[in-house]
């Protein structure tokens, strides 16, 4: 199972920082992404893309976690060669992530 099939996401950036917000589909799957999508497998799952930390905000209520990296744009959007990698291209790479539900 991937993310996507469990959320859905709302990003912006700004200067060399990304946030991310990945919100559930059905708030009954929120402590599965709780558990599964931390910010350790975030941060390896984007592997090199990201350069410094990142902070994960949890939002249970509305079913939601948001998610800042900084160094995230080699400087910052307009200084960016990465064109596709900025925030909405760099949500949908999250929302493949693979995501083992059996435990």
């Amino acid at each position: 199972m991937k993310l996507k099939d469990l959320a859905h996401s709302r990003t912006g950036d700004k200067g060399d920082i990304i946030n991310i917000s990945i919100i559930a589909f059905d708030e009954k799957d929120y402590p599965k992404l709780e558990k599964l999508v931390t910010v350790a497998a975030v941060k390896k799952f984007l592997g090199e893309t990201v350069q410094g930390n990142v902070v994960r905000y949890e939002v249970p209520n509305l079913g939601a976690m948001n998610f800042v990296m900084q160094k995230a744009l080699r400087g910052g959007v307009t200084r960016s060669l990465r064109l596709d990698k900025h925030g909405k291209s760099l949500s949908s790479i999250l929302l493949e992530m693979p995501l083992d539900i059996t435990n």
